[in-house]
């Protein structure tokens, strides 16, 4: 049996009971996972992320794979749909109702009734000992710290694929589901780190200086140029906030500086709403002089001083 979940955008999963499917992986390392017992006994250990071997004659998605069922039966699975942001597709062919409903019980209490998809087909086909049970081990809010994602569950054998926000989260979750299960399973870790969104900032800004006209919040021509390209990184940013924070030097009166740093983050907020930001997303602060980067004593520092931060948030 098989079966093989397609996650939100924060994780995807379909699952079938009837054809053996060797995936690809993906370049993440290998990662040992060595789960224990409850007593802290060492029970066996799992590499993971070790590259697969694809045979020429085994489909690599089940999506539109033709196969014998474990019971000689021969069935094909569904096209997959294609997940929307939030929803979780799930096909696959599986023995019997009442699996069905247990796996489909555990993915809306997951992610919510309206959220999944269900491309279940009921089939002659067999599963391991305590195979439902074992499998409403792996679908749990765990899984909604992978996005992109995608677990594929072909008897004893599971594979989770998508990006995850740092490594210790990677091989985290890779030996919770370790640990889940009795040694008969084996778990592939296709997991891998997805780039930093605060990264994906400093990148773009790459230490340029957004520039305004000399004493006011008005943006020159050079400001609004690298703000365009702000956007266009902010625009995949949705699901999370960032705050918009204005700097100055020490030149000058403090509460003017802080009035004109507030202005001028204001002022990038309002060309990023114009060009579709949601306003919602972005929040301002004008702190003034009172963060600086660099000595005010030489011009060269107190430009580097005179700055737009962007910084993501939850």
């Amino acid at each position: 049996m098989t079966m093989q979940l397609k996650l939100p955008l924060l994780g995807a999963a379909l699952l079938a009971a009837s054809v053996s499917i060797t995936a690809f992986a993906d370049n993440a390392g290998p990662t040992n996972v060595t789960p224990v017992d409850n007593s802290g006994n060492r029970i066996r250990t799992t590499v993971l992320g070790a590259p697969a071997s694809v045979p020429a004659s085994v489909p690599a998605s089940l999506s539109n794979a033709s196969a014998p069922a474990a019971t000689g039966a021969v069935t094909s699975a569904p096209p997959a749909a294609n997940a929307t942001p939030g929803q979780v597709v799930v096909g696959g062919k599986l023995p019997d109702e009442a699996t069905k409903a247990a796996v489909l019980a555990r993915l809306r209490d997951t992610y919510g009734a309206a959220n999944v998809v269900d491309q279940i087909e009921i089939g002659d086909v067999a599963t391991p000992p305590n195979w439902s049970t074992n499998v409403q081990k792996l679908i749990g809010p765990e899984l909604k710290q992978i996005s992109k994602g995608q677990l594929k569950i072909d008897g004893t054998s599971i594979e989770v694929k998508g990006e995850v926000r740092n490594e210790a989260q990677r091989q985290q979750l890779a030996s919770d589901m370790a640990n889940a299960l009795n040694p008969t399973y084996t778990i592939r870790n296709a997991l891998r780190v997805s780039a930093s969104e605060q990264g994906l900032l400093d990148q773009t800004l790459a230490n340029r200086t957004i520039e305004f006209e000399t004493g006011s919040a008005t943006l020159t021509p050079q400001g609004r140029a690298i703000l365009d390209q702000m956007a266009s990184v902010l625009t995949k940013m949705t699901t999370r906030q960032v705050a918009i924070i204005g700097h100055t030097d020490t030149s000058g009166n403090r509460t003017s500086n802080i009035a004109l740093s507030q202005a001028r983050a204001d002022a990038v907020k309002g060309y990023l709403v114009a060009k579709g930001l949601s306003p919602q997303q972005l929040s301002t602060l004008g702190v003034g002089p009172d963060q600086p980067i660099a000595t005010n004593d030489t011009a060269d520092g107190r430009a580097r001083n005179r700055r737009i931060e962007f910084r993501a948030g939850s």
